[in-house]
């Protein structure tokens, strides 16, 4: 499971979830932008950036990294990558580094160079698994770290979750499509039936909120000139399924597009 792609498309869509990980209000999403910029001089590509939208110099901007496996060289990267940055882009924002873990055993602190570093208020290390499910949003995020075995009770909790939250129905069809992403990534033997009944979307795929959801869709994708909006959202999520590094085979049961259809969307992302 790919869980630092996952992350960067939650992250994406949902960018209010990071500020609630690092104890911040969700609003400030609202003049961030989630992006990468690559540092030219050594092809170093920063993929997770949130840069201020906005000219207040004390908003800072925030380098992210999510770091699933013990890796020795990963704060030599992570800080070499963040001055080159600075070097290059001649910022007027602050710098924040913040560093997800699943827990405390996987980090690498490399207390010789770096430990005065990890100790300023610049730098947040959030361990997963120490979390408690303080909102919808953290706990989508502790569903990536969850067991097999105990995965689809929390997924169906988060779901019933947001249903009861979420008042905007685009913003609750993404969200729970993308709980269902994450369930399809931990049960890759579950056919797409399965999963849709083990999470209880059958049923809420037929209710009026989401056709509603679906039909918010369809208007969008007609008022921006494209075609049926149902087809370009499904899409959309294709791409975004494409970018966290699930198997086609897999895809096309979630998708129920053909594998020929997903190689192409394939090929456009390469391109891009």
């Amino acid at each position: 499971m790919k869980t630092d792609t996952i992350f960067y498309s939650l992250f994406q869509a949902f960018p209010s979830i990071f500020f609630e990980l690092i104890n911040n209000s969700p609003t400030e999403a609202d003049v961030y932008e989630f992006t990468s910029r690559e540092v030219k001089q050594l092809a170093f590509r920063l993929d997770g950036l949130f840069l201020p939208t906005t000219k207040d110099p004390k908003k800072p901007f925030y380098i992210v990294e999510v770091q699933f496996q013990p890796d020795d060289n990963l704060y030599y990267r992570l800080f070499a990558e963040l001055f080159l940055y600075l070097r290059q882009y001649k910022t007027p924002h602050p710098w924040q580094a913040v560093i997800i873990y699943p827990s405390r055993n996987i980090e690498r602190e490399q207390n010789l160079q770096f430990g005065e570093i990890l100790l300023l208020e610049r730098v947040t290390r959030i361990y997963l698994d120490e979390l408690g499910e303080s909102s919808l949003g953290v706990g989508v995020v502790k569903l990536v770290i969850e067991t097999e075995k105990a995965a689809p009770a929390l997924a169906r909790r988060l779901i019933a979750q947001a249903n009861q939250q979420l008042t905007d129905t685009k913003i609750k069809r993404d969200l729970i499509n993308l709980i269902e992403t994450i369930i399809v990534y931990k049960l890759p033997k579950k056919s797409r039936e399965e999963i849709e009944a083990m999470l209880g979307l059958s049923e809420l795929k037929q209710t009026r909120v989401y056709q509603e959801a679906l039909e918010e869709g369809k208007a969008e994708g007609k008022a921006e000139g494209k075609q049926e909006g149902e087809a370009e959202a499904t899409r959309k999520f294709t791409l975004k399924l494409l970018r966290t590094g699930m198997n086609l085979q897999q895809i096309s049961e979630v998708t129920e597009l053909s594998l020929a259809q997903i190689q192409a969307l394939q090929k456009e992302i390469q391109e891009s």
